[in-house]
């Protein structure tokens, strides 16, 4: 059957959804409406894992295959902590933000979806017989109905700013630097044969005591520039060129909905929930609900309750991976709890900073019994089956509610 689909926002969500009910059906009437000028997105490197290649070579071979050629891989994690330098296996891809939608957009466009820029969509389109809400933490159309959705958000404690730079780095990078004001760090990843992402974070009183909240860019870029000098390697750190020249820093915002859908109306991606940046898994989950909702579609067509499953098999899929960035991001907010180990265990906790359990078990402890648990398989069995059961019992009696 033939369907009339209008998707807002032309983010990865958006394009993804767009060509696979295309693929599912080439007569569906598809159009993509974006509210930004084509080659305007803001955005450096994006991560994702192998678990979303798979999937997305298991869905469309054509689109994975162009995004898995235009993408960096790295084996290691590295950690600069105190002057020292640990490594560990960690394998992950970063590709260009403005790359990613360049492929997608591509592709879209040989199926046959309309693609329309400097579109703003802020009321239901008139005859469409699906309308995917795929615009971000800021949609408008969602906020029209957001009491309907239970819209919540909620503002993290640290500040952060979202870079660019000359830098390749050859691994997932992380480096911890004290000053007078306390520590601030910094996370970065290859994205192209020229470029990489580098995200730093600070605590707010770090934040202001190292002038931040009154610099602008450039001068907070230099300032940067000089903290992260052993990862940069000389190389400069890139801003976003505000038109006022000041910096960009943010405070997280977790966003959740009660509900996803409205009649025909369905949210996807940060426009449903966001997941805190150091998890790298935004775009994973993004395109993942895409995935969920074609393959829900395809069995159920425009039955009622085809969009309430979709919900909920995205939302019961999403608990792990919500908690894992939760404890990610408190993870950072209480780095004086794990900084002062040495460099070996505090990297090592660095890569178990998504554990449900490390908040609640002394870090030395939790150390030496991580080092058991590789050890032994037994051990190692039961973590796997105490995690998902520990994250899902400690959200539910944190939060009272779903994702």
């Amino acid at each position: 059957m033939c369907v009339k689909v209008a998707c807002v926002g032309g983010g990865p969500a958006g394009l993804y959804i767009a060509i696979l009910l295309k693929l599912q059906n080439p007569s569906h009437d598809i159009t993509v409406h974006e509210r930004d000028p084509e080659g305007s997105t803001y955005g450096w490197g994006v991560a994702y894992g192998r678990g979303l290649l798979d999937k997305l070579h298991a869905h469309d071979p054509v689109s994975a295959l162009a995004v898995e050629q235009n993408s960096v891989r790295w084996t290691e994690r590295v950690a600069q902590v105190r002057g020292l330098t640990t490594r560990h296996p960690d394998e992950g891809f970063g590709i260009g933000r403005h790359r990613l939608l360049e492929l997608l957009a591509r592709r879209a466009r040989s199926l046959g979806v309309r693609l329309v820029h400097g579109s703003e969509v802020t009321a239901v389109p008139p005859g469409a017989d699906l309308i995917v809400v795929a615009d971000g933490v800021h949609s408008a159309l969602r906020d029209r109905y957001r009491d309907h959705f239970g819209t919540r958000v909620a503002s993290g404690r640290n500040r952060y700013i979202w870079l660019g730079t000359t830098q390749v780095f050859d691994a997932s990078t992380f480096a911890f630097t004290e000053t007078e004001h306390g520590w601030i760090w910094a996370h970065g990843h290859g994205y192209s044969g020229t470029h990489g992402t580098c995200v730093v974070e600070c605590s707010p009183e770090t934040f202001t005591g190292l002038g931040l909240d009154r610099a602008n860019e450039a001068d907070a870029l230099a300032l940067l520039e000089r903290l992260f000098a052993g990862i940069l390697d000389g190389h400069p750190l890139i801003g976003r060129s505000a038109p006022d020249g000041s910096a960009q820093w943010l405070t997280f915002r977790t966003l959740t909905n009660r509900t996803w859908y409205r009649r025909n109306l369905v949210l996807l991606g940060d426009a449903a929930h966001t997941t805190h940046y150091s998890a790298d898994a935004g775009t994973t989950l993004a395109l993942e609900d895409a995935i969920c909702l074609a393959d829900v579609l395809r069995e159920y067509g425009r039955r009622p309750e085809a969009l309430a499953v979709y919900e909920r098999q995205r939302q019961s899929d999403l608990l792990a991976a919500q908690s894992a960035a939760r404890y990610s991001a408190q993870w950072y907010e209480n780095l004086t709890r794990y900084i002062d180990l040495p460099p070996h265990q505090m990297s090592a906790l660095l890569g178990q900073r998504h554990s449900p359990l490390l908040p609640y078990v002394p870090p030395q402890l939790y150390y030496g019994l991580d080092k058991a648990v590789g050890q032994l398989e037994v051990l190692r069995r039961l973590k796997r089956w105490l995690g998902p059961r520990a994250a899902r019992a400690l959200h539910t009696r944190s939060s009272g509610t779903g994702v």
